[in-house]
């Protein structure tokens, strides 16, 4: 197999459709043609009408809910791809599921990501394009590249347009312990100081907030996660800067995972705003809420696209 193709092609499973038309838009190209769909008895069925022999190919598919259906839908795209013989083939994966499975945090867990990047790899990519791992060291899951891009990056540039000449209304807080190191970058690149919510989870996806750390007395809060599942970290997060003092809180994350509760607590919480990165397809009845809005990651990923086809840095995109 040739380690570059001669010329590009687009496919996309049918996680986010309108994501991977928008970055194909950005491209100046199309998204090429593939039969994805579902047999009665749940099996997936893939075919590829159009020749990708020496192709570099980019197979765009977040692996979000249905996870498993997206993921099985991935993967036999990679496969037909390989065995028509593609040049290259990257999975580019703006949301990857079963991040979190990161770890065993008590004795006989699995580690499903690390299950989910070997079976990746067995399908035949070349390398692999995501944004915002829930853990990044699961780059260190695969044996092949990957490329790690930052949501920050496009909520910075929205932020800064809120905050203009007002930085000193304004501080940026992690919601826990764990999402420092992102809620700092995420401070120093705005100018911002930072503080932090301390928390004590009991058991999944329940939060007792201990204490706020940091001076948050009659400021702006803007609060920040890779991603927002059933919201209940960030709405229990932003009552406690609240009732310490906050002004008003808005809140951020690359993926909106949204499952459970998570609109009816964001809608009846105190967050005045929550953007979100359209890596997950968001339903139209969510969509509609007016607490949420959607910023693009295709301008991000396109560009990430043409410097590998260009076998160009991705330095300069961050």
């Amino acid at each position: 197999m040739n380690s570059h193709g001669n010329s590009i092609a687009l496919f996309a499973g049918n996680s986010n459709k309108p994501l991977a038309e928008a970055i194909a838009k950005e491209l100046g190209t199309k998204i090429s043609d593939a039969e994805v769909k579902t047999f009665s008895d749940g099996e997936i069925s893939v075919t590829i009408p159009e020749t990708v022999r020496g192709k570099d190919v980019f197979v765009i598919q977040s692996t979000s809910a249905p996870v498993n259906n997206n993921l099985m839908e991935l993967l036999i795209m990679v496969d037909a791809l390989k065995r028509a013989s593609a040049a290259k083939i990257t999975a580019v994966v703006p949301y990857f599921g079963y991040a979190r499975q990161d770890r065993k945090a008590r004795p006989r867990d699995p580690i499903t990501a690390k299950l989910v990047a070997n079976m990746i790899e067995t399908a035949g990519i070349d390398s692999l394009v995501t944004l915002d791992l829930h853990a990044p060291q699961i780059q260190g899951f695969f044996d092949i590249p990957v490329n790690h891009l930052y949501g920050a990056k496009i909520l910075c540039n929205y932020y800064k347009e809120l905050i203009k000449d007002n930085p000193d209304d304004y501080v940026v807080v992690s919601p826990d312990v764990g999402s420092v190191g992102r809620a700092r970058s995420f401070a120093t690149d705005l100018g911002l100081p930072l503080a932090i919510v301390d928390k004590r989870r009991p058991k999944a996806n329940v939060m007792e907030v201990m204490n706020v750390i940091g001076d948050i007395e009659g400021k702006i809060c803007l609060m920040l996660d890779d991603m927002i599942d059933t919201a209940g970290t960030i709405v229990q997060g932003a009552e406690a800067l609240k009732n310490n003092g906050a002004k008003a809180v808005y809140a951020c994350c690359s993926h909106g995972v949204l499952s459970g509760p998570a609109i009816d607590r964001l809608t009846n919480s105190c967050i005045s705003e929550i953007v979100v990165l359209d890596t997950i397809h968001l339903p139209e009845h969510v969509k509609q809420c007016p607490k949420i809005k959607e910023l693009s990651v295709a301008p991000y990923f396109a560009k990430a696209i043409n410097q590998l086809f260009k076998d160009k840095s991705l330095s300069e995109i961050y």
